[in-house]
């Protein structure tokens, strides 16, 4: 055979692998708005970077007429690029081949890709568009996603896993991107469920659509599944590229600095009257996150779940840090079972990949209520005391008000560890708040008092006046400092600057325990 004929041979099977599942159902994938496997990897990736491996592989199936429908590519494609020139491992399941269905091949495409990326050092991105397990592979189908779960943890806390889900989702394949560090998804065509609607109209009697059930709403808001929820693809891609700015490589690098003209002195004059004179009136903790940060730029983690925590990612000095607030918009601030996971993971994947973490505190304590006390609020909140706690990057907290009771040790105080603790003399640290803190001191002087009204008023004050306040504790050493709202964003910066070489380890042990 000829040179020509090589390279026809060759060409032949690079427009076969690009073909997906023929020209019909690649035109119906993109009659519903989707892109191809293809131009999903390509718009993620700086231009021209994409090196495909194992484009010509196909399935070993002989069962069902498998052996007459071999299609090159087995309906993924894997291989590696760049994002902001850094290098990232990444596959696409195609919907148009096989429904995008995990075979023994497919899943060992997809386990290459992993086992590089681990080997290398770099993230990994998961474009996932599936219907779950290829039926006619059997358990050969079911092992090839065993055998992603069991990378996805060895790889968990080692090199970030961001999970894109682009399409309907099921069974085995929600299990891979729930293990992974972040899930996005997009509104009104994604979908994930262990179970679909058919099988739980007929099972359970349930009569749930698909959008109910698993959409991008449901988990970005109810199940808290999902991290991020986007409107279309464009809007993914996008998505994926900031994410992966703001996060290091791998567990062995610092978090990722960018250039920023964002003097590390401005004054944040927006700061200073904030936090309202009347101490159960609420106010955006996110608009405190936006001025101090460089730029004003902050990406939130799962806005639309637990709203009463915030978390998500910024810049201080041209330092990526991680950001965890109490949000007093949402349940006054209180930690809730759903905040409290929704924070304790938050915190475990920025120690995991050396991000430092600033914690804003406006906090009265725990939710109470028997659904919060049935469901677990003490194991779960928990959990987040045990994050701070476990956490060795730099911590640096600063309490805008309320710091009440067991919520005042969870979130990041200088007895877990926190490496500095500001304050603003707005600040009320104390084990409660002065209602209920007068209603048990003083329960006998109320009940004999001439004017129980009055007497709790005056008492109240007094109680804020000594008590609800941020200088006993600085008294303590438990405050550092107590300082000008304006000024927080000269002293974060400094603290984080000073807190760049930080050494810190926890005791030597297999692996902690945390309260699952």
């Amino acid at each position: 055979m000829d040179r020509q004929a090589l390279l026809d041979r060759l060409a032949a099977h690079e427009a076969a692998s690009r073909a997906g599942g023929g020209p019909e159902r690649v035109a119906r994938h993109r009659e519903r708005g989707h892109w191809t496997a293809h131009e999903r990897i390509e718009a993620l990736l700086d231009a021209g970077s994409f090196i495909e491996l194992d484009a010509f592989v196909t399935h070993q199936c002989h069962d069902f007429g498998m052996e007459n429908q071999r299609i090159a590519g087995d309906g993924v494609v894997t291989g590696y690029g760049r994002v902001n020139g850094r290098l990232v491992y990444v596959y696409a399941q195609d919907l148009t081949v096989f429904g995008g269905s995990l075979s023994a091949a497919h899943a060992r495409k997809i386990c290459k890709i992993m086992d590089l990326a681990l080997r290398n050092g770099a993230p990994i991105v998961g474009l996932n568009d599936s219907g779950g397990a290829r039926i006619q592979e059997g358990v050969g189908s079911l092992a090839g996603y065993a055998d992603i779960f069991l990378r996805n943890t060895l790889a968990s806390g080692v090199v970030p896993q961001i999970s894109a889900i682009l399409g309907p989702c099921a069974g085995g394949a929600v299990y891979s991107p729930a293990i992974t560090d972040f899930i996005a998804m997009v509104e009104g065509s994604s979908y994930m469920f262990v179970t679909g609607p058919e099988v739980l109209r007929t099972v359970t009697h349930e009569v749930v659509t698909q959008e109910a059930l698993g959409g991008a709403t449901t988990h970005a808001t109810k199940s808290g599944v999902a991290q991020f929820k986007v409107a279309d693809e464009p809007e993914m891609v996008a998505l994926l590229r900031e994410l992966l700015a703001y996060l290091p490589q791998n567990n062995q690098e610092t978090a990722p600095t960018r250039p920023t003209s964002d003097p590390a002195d401005r004054r944040c004059d927006g700061l200073i009257d904030v936090v309202p004179t009347n101490p159960n009136k609420p106010y955006d903790i996110a608009h405190v996150i936006r001025e101090l940060v460089d730029d004003g730029r902050f990406l939130a983690v799962a806005p639309d779940h637990a709203p009463n925590i915030v978390i998500g990612f910024a810049h201080m000095g041209g330092r990526s840090i991680g950001v965890i607030a109490n949000q007093p918009a949402a349940l006054a601030g209180c930690l809730d079972i759903d905040s409290s996971v929704k924070g304790a993971r938050f915190v475990r994947v920025c120690d995991a990949f050396n991000i430092p973490l600033l914690v804003l505190v406006d906090v009265p304590g725990f939710l109470p209520g028997t659904a919060q006390e049935y469901g677990g609020i003490i194991r779960h909140g928990a959990k987040l005391l045990y994050a701070f706690a476990e956490a060795t990057v730099p911590k640096v907290t600063v309490i805008t008000r309320k710091a009440y009771g067991g919520a005042y040790d969870v979130m990041n105080s200088k007895h877990i560890r926190a490496d500095l603790n500001l304050a603003w003399p707005t600040a009320e640290i104390a084990v409660m708040g002065p209602e209920g803190a007068v209603s048990i001191v003083f329960r006998r002087e109320l009940a004999e008092a001439a004017d129980p009204v009055a007497k709790r008023a005056e008492l109240i004050d007094a109680y804020r006046t000594h008590f609800a306040h941020p200088y006993r504790a600085a008294e303590l050493g438990f405050v550092d400092a107590v300082i000008r709202p304006e000024e927080t964003r000269r002293h974060l910066v400094s603290a984080f600057d000073a807190l760049e070489g930080k050494r810190d380890r926890n005791p030597p042990r297999k692996h902690g325990n945390i309260p699952l």
